[in-house]
């Protein structure tokens, strides 16, 4: 069986994948677009941010290439790959039995 920890950080992953199956995007801009859609429900530091998606880098789901930015600044922008697509879909089905395994626990 799985560690919470674990659970929480595919949680992350499966966010931070969706987000950049819109479209390639900075890493600030990640984080802006998490608390966006979220409803200012869900934010994530900086410390969590980057260590998260240079681990979806080495995992081969995401790939990094230095662009500049839209107020003329260099910056680290992250796109999905076919992989990340796939693991994407995995992770979701994952959360969504989880997610319904403890609505079911909490409902009792």
């Amino acid at each position: 069986m799985s560690k919470p920890a674990d659970h929480v950080q595919g949680m992350l992953d499966l966010l931070l994948l969706k987000i950049l199956a819109l479209e390639p995007m900075n890493g600030w801009a990640v984080g802006q677009r998490l608390k966006q859609v979220s409803g200012d429900d869900l934010q994530v530091s900086d410390g969590s941010l980057y260590p998260a998606l240079h681990r979806l880098e080495e995992q081969g789901w995401i790939t990094a290439s230095w662009k500049t930015s839209e107020n003329n600044r260099l910056a680290k922008y992250y796109e999905l790959t076919r992989l990340g697509r796939k693991q994407m879909a995995a992770e979701k089905e994952n959360w969504l039995r989880l997610s319904g395994a403890v609505a079911r626990i909490v409902g009792v």
